[in-house]
């Protein structure tokens, strides 16, 4: 890839991995507009290890948190990944490249954006994430697996999950994130290890670690941004971003 293509993509990965408007289903449309070649390998694991150092430098104490204070939080954590890992396993291997199809990428925005608007009406509770059940955990989980439907949103689904759950705002949010962090983590490791092993060549080191760079950058914005608008409760004004461009997707290529 171009090194222009690796910066617009590593734009379009900062700032969807985190706002509740979704990555996968940006990147497919994206993919689609650029002629159909969506990254290869080695520029989808730059870019998502630029993601995760993001939330690891935003959320540092939280972390740190985890190794000394609050180590249920891990075993809560471990649980909540289990839908998503079982049901990506799957698809990579059962159903791979059934995904990146831009119809249905804009079909699951206008599901985002419904979605979001409903956090509207979520009664808010006063759990804090450190609380949480295994159930519950499960719960959330299961929304995460959810979204690797292209469209939908990881964010926008987790913490819809965790205002279910009876969370505040501000800890589901927190726990979204960190449950992001094995998500994003394993995912990239694993596509690391079929890179390895297929010999493939990638794009130049400098433009991979530019790309990298670009997405640590706007996906630490883009998390500044996300928990100011959470914390006055406007997450649902992101649907109305969702909502007119899966829309303008879905008529472009039915008509297209």
């Amino acid at each position: 890839m171009s090194l222009v293509e690796i910066l617009v993509l590593a734009v379009v990965q900062g700032v969807t991995e985190f706002l509740p408007i979704s990555s996968s289903g940006h990147l497919v449309v994206v993919a689609e507009l650029m002629g159909g070649a969506g990254a290869d390998a080695a520029v989808n694991i730059m870019l998502h290890a630029g993601t995760l150092l993001s939330i690891l430098v935003f959320f540092w104490r939280r972390v740190v948190g985890l190794l000394f204070e609050d180590r249920r939080v891990i075993w809560l954590l471990i649980v909540g990944t289990i839908p998503a890992a079982v049901l990506g396993l799957l698809i990579r291997y059962r159903f791979s490249g059934a995904l990146e199809n831009p119809l249905l990428a804009g079909l699951m925005l206008i599901a985002t954006g419904l979605l979001l608007l409903a956090t509207q009406w979520v009664d808010v509770g006063n759990d804090r994430y450190q609380s949480l059940s295994a159930s519950r955990s499960l719960g959330i989980g299961l929304f995460q697996a959810l979204a690797l439907l292209p469209g939908i949103s990881r964010s926008g689904a987790t913490i819809f999950g965790g205002l279910l759950a009876e969370l505040d705002r501000e800890s589901a949010a927190t726990f979204s994130f960190l449950l992001a962090i094995p998500a994003i983590g394993g995912a990239s490791l694993l596509e690391l290890a079929e890179l390895v092993a297929s010999g493939e060549s990638t794009s130049a080191a400098a433009s991979l670690l530019l790309g990298c760079l670009v997405a640590f950058g706007v996906g630490l914005g883009a998390l500044a941004w996300l928990f100011n608008w959470i914390k006055r409760g406007k997450l649902h004004h992101f649907a109305y971003w969702c909502l007119p461009v899966g829309l303008g997707v879905v008529v472009w290529q039915l008509v297209a």
